[in-house]
């Protein structure tokens, strides 16, 4: 069994692969696979990737995306055609809780990938983000936190991403692009 459902309004991770769209063009253009039950009896026949890949081929979005425990153990969403977002980053999910890691990272990629992460977190004001430059409630505005973003110097955004890291330390975050150009977008180019 699949489950699948409409986005939520904001995530962090989606700002990384898709630009700010409104909640009708994202309701239009984005799936969300939220459950992939597959009975005992028949795991490790490679199932759960094939409902997967039929379900992202049929979805009717352009995009699908899929935050899940189980696929950090178990690759059947990858082998079905998502991605990991951080992954292909060249981030080891594991070692973001370490800054020296992190930062060492972010010293490696370009300079066009760093600027992709610093506007995701930018676009995406998560209170426990914000609270990392501002201690006092309400840990300021939405605007100043923007601001600060756009003026980070590499080892506060490796903390920015350490915080991301204890927050999505459960789950992996894949995303899935069709490859077929719709309303004049090649969507495979698209990142």
């Amino acid at each position: 069994m699949i489950v699948c459902g409409y986005p939520p309004s904001a995530s962090f991770r989606r700002r990384l692969v898709l630009p700010k769209i409104s909640m009708k063009e994202l309701n239009e253009k984005l799936s969300v696979i939220s459950r992939v039950v597959v009975h005992p009896k028949y795991r490790t026949i490679g199932l759960g990737s094939r409902l997967v890949h039929d379900t992202l081929s049929s979805a009717g979005t352009e995009y699908v995306e899929m935050s899940a425990v189980m696929a950090k153990y178990n690759p059947f969403a990858e082998k079905a055609g998502m991605r990991r977002i951080l992954e292909s980053l060249g981030f080891n999910t594991q070692l973001l809780g370490s800054e020296k890691y992190v930062l060492e990272r972010l010293q490696s990629l370009s300079g066009q990938d760093v600027e992709r992460i610093r506007q995701a977190f930018a676009k995406h004001s998560h209170p426990r983000f914000m609270k990392a430059f501002s201690y006092h409630p309400p840990f300021g505005a939405k605007k100043t936190y923007r601001e600060r973003i756009e003026h980070l110097n590499p080892k506060k955004l490796a903390h920015l991403i350490k915080i991301c890291g204890f927050l999505m330390h459960t789950k992996a975050y894949l995303f899935w692009k069709s490859t077929e150009k719709k309303d004049g977008i090649n969507l495979s180019s698209a990142r």
